[in-house]
């Protein structure tokens, strides 16, 4: 039961200083390729137009960032379970925070991300005395609302919003 709860809920409990090792070494390395990535994302945000006439296919690009994203998620979702919400949350934040530029945000998003994680995680293991919510149930509580609002505002996706 504890590991259907851990592959559905995620957990940072279950972190051991021996399987940290490929964790740190992965998620720096692959935060360090990225934050050197911000002029590339930002003319993908400006279109395959706009980056034929500069020279660059993004093609290779998207297949490199989706590779290396694929495998950034996989080494955490083994080591941590899903964890929910964090994705959606924690972009949107950023990005009204700091705003479109990819040198700015993916640097925001890592630090709000780190920090929102850090927080959920104290709050689980407060919330009940003697045991653990589980860090889903918490980023789930704060992630549902965010998602509704951001469907509300963007009207659902459909029309002229």
């Amino acid at each position: 039961m504890q590991s259907v709860k851990f592959w559905t809920m995620g957990s940072l409990a279950t972190a051991k200083w021996q399987n940290i090792g490929l964790v740190i070494l992965f998620v720096s390395v692959s935060c360090i390729f990225f934050m050197t990535q911000g002029r590339i994302l930002n003319l993908m945000l400006m279109g395959d137009e706009a980056s034929i006439t500069m020279g660059l296919n993004l093609n290779l690009y998207r297949r490199m960032y989706m590779i290396i994203t694929s495998l950034l998620t996989g080494i955490l979702v083994a080591n941590c379970g899903v964890i929910g919400f964090v994705g959606l949350i924690i972009p949107h934040i950023s990005r009204a925070l700091v705003g479109s530029d990819h040198k700015k945000l993916i640097a925001t998003s890592m630090l709000l991300g780190s920090i929102f994680l850090v927080w959920a995680d104290i709050f689980a293991r407060i919330t009940i005395p003697n045991g653990e919510l589980s860090i889903g149930i918490i980023t789930g509580l704060v992630g549902s609302p965010f998602f509704v609002y951001i469907l509300l505002r963007k009207g659902f996706g459909y029309g002229d919003k």
